[in-house]
């Protein structure tokens, strides 16, 4: 993919609280690829404090979400970010309603 077929660019870094969360993010996200020809998309997982691959990363440790979007106008690649924002959105909403942990840190702060 060279820059000149794919001039516009935007990357997208979403720390998240543990790395299976964005692991979660990344794979719910990877389900729907780009419909566009013109719009092509990265996802990443990264470690705040050191890059490391993907098998290296702790479960429990905060982790960005990195999103590259590259495309052939900023008019494709604004249609194709707003598309992301709008699906992130609700997976960061289900994160935050029906997370395991999250469950767990209610119930632990109701016993307080």
């Amino acid at each position: 993919m060279s820059d000149t077929e794919f001039p516009y660019s935007l990357t997208i870094s979403l720390p998240l609280p543990t790395t299976r969360l964005a692991l979660s993010a990344l794979r719910t996200l990877e389900v729907d690829t780009e419909l566009s020809p013109f719009v092509r998309r990265d996802l990443t997982i990264t470690s705040p404090s050191s890059p490391k691959s993907e098998s290296e990363l702790d479960p429990e440790a905060p982790a960005v979400l990195e999103t590259t979007y590259r495309a052939t106008t900023n008019r494709m690649l604004r249609v194709a970010v707003n598309g992301f924002m709008e699906s992130l959105g609700v997976i960061l909403g289900v994160m935050e309603e029906l997370d395991v942990d999250v469950l767990e840190a209610e119930e632990d702060e109701e016993k307080k």
